[in-house]
């Protein structure tokens, strides 16, 4: 049935206008603040466990989705500089300062971090289920002064440049690695994006251009079928031709590479891994029922359902990365 219903919607795509429809669908959870919190929770936690024991002065996140609470999360943590890039834009204004009233409180009480998703980090949080190590009162004091959660406000608006203490870049679509300068940022993030980035090369590359040295990726990425097929690695499974029937003119389709995919990048371009988790399934069709090329993948890369993978920018120059102290 989810075959069909596949490959209905790839049809459907070739139709104008279909883009509208899939717009109105959102991305799903980044339009919650306890969503958006602990996502950034995740990332900065297992950031610091990696060895990065700074917060990041600017950021860029890839697909932010139906708001840049993620983003608005991180300045609230002490971040003064955030791009959002997207395919397509879900995000608002008004969904945006709904979010950030959601997340003040949340930040204020040191709500707990329930780490209930994958990878559990629980380990590396205090008695309180927070990261009360990296975040300190006295750090959390500067960055939720009424000051600062006023210019988060203004950047929200639109109302801040590049050049103001605080702003926020949301960028739609972006096409190329000239919409930021070059080692300018010292975090890219995204979460449940990579496997929808149809070029991978370029976008990795992009990303060792933005990042200043000793920067960081931060990626968690789903390598499963997303609906696509009743089982969890079913978009393997596709011949060829099938898959460019169900891709169709979608702007928003798996790219269908594996994590070993991911690793040959980063390492290409000259990335230094410092964390790499790795969900497993064994529950979907026999590599001898993919179809080729994926049948002849290493059976990591076929029973690996999900990666969280960061690395870093080495220092190549004596230029000083910019990290909030």
């Amino acid at each position: 049935m989810r075959s069909l219903i596949s490959f209905a919607k790839g049809f459907l795509s070739f139709f104008p206008k279909a883009d509208i429809l899939e717009k109105s669908r959102g991305t799903g959870g980044s339009d919650k603040a306890n969503y958006c919190y602990g996502v950034w929770m995740k990332h900065l936690t297992l950031m610091y466990e990696g060895g990065v024991h700074q917060i990041p002065r600017a950021m860029a996140e890839l697909g932010p989705g139906d708001s840049i609470g993620i983003g608005l999360a991180a300045l609230l943590s002490g971040v003064d500089h955030y791009y959002g890039l997207d395919v397509v834009q879900y995000a608002n204004k008004e969904k945006n300062q709904r979010i950030l009233d959601d997340l003040i409180p949340l930040f204020k009480s040191r709500a707990p971090l329930l780490s209930k998703g994958w990878p559990d980090y629980s380990h590396l949080l205090d008695r309180n289920h927070f990261p009360g190590h990296i975040l300190t009162d006295q750090s959390l004091q500067e960055s939720l002064s009424d000051r600062r959660i006023e210019l988060i406000r203004k950047a929200i608006d639109g109302k801040t440049t590049k050049n103001d203490e605080i702003s926020i870049d949301y960028i739609v679509p972006w096409n190329n690695k000239s919409v930021i300068n070059r080692g300018s940022v010292n975090l890219i993030l995204s979460h449940a994006v990579m496997e929808y980035i149809k070029d991978l090369d370029s976008a990795y590359d992009s990303m060792y251009y933005w990042l200043a040295d000793g920067g960081v990726i931060s990626h968690q990425i789903d390598f499963r079928s997303h609906g696509l097929s009743g089982k969890w690695n079913g978009h393997w499974a596709y011949s060829e031709r099938a898959w460019k029937w169900i891709a169709g003119k979608r702007v928003l389709i798996i790219n269908r590479q594996p994590c070993s995919m991911h690793h040959n990048l980063i390492r290409q371009k000259g990335f230094r891994i410092i964390s790499d988790y790795k969900s497993q399934l064994q529950d979907g069709f026999p590599k001898s029922s993919l179809s080729a090329p994926w049948r002849n993948m290493c059976e990591e890369d076929a029973s690996c359902s999900g990666a969280f993978i960061q690395a870093v920018k080495p220092k190549k120059s004596r230029l000083r990365s910019e990290f909030r102290n």
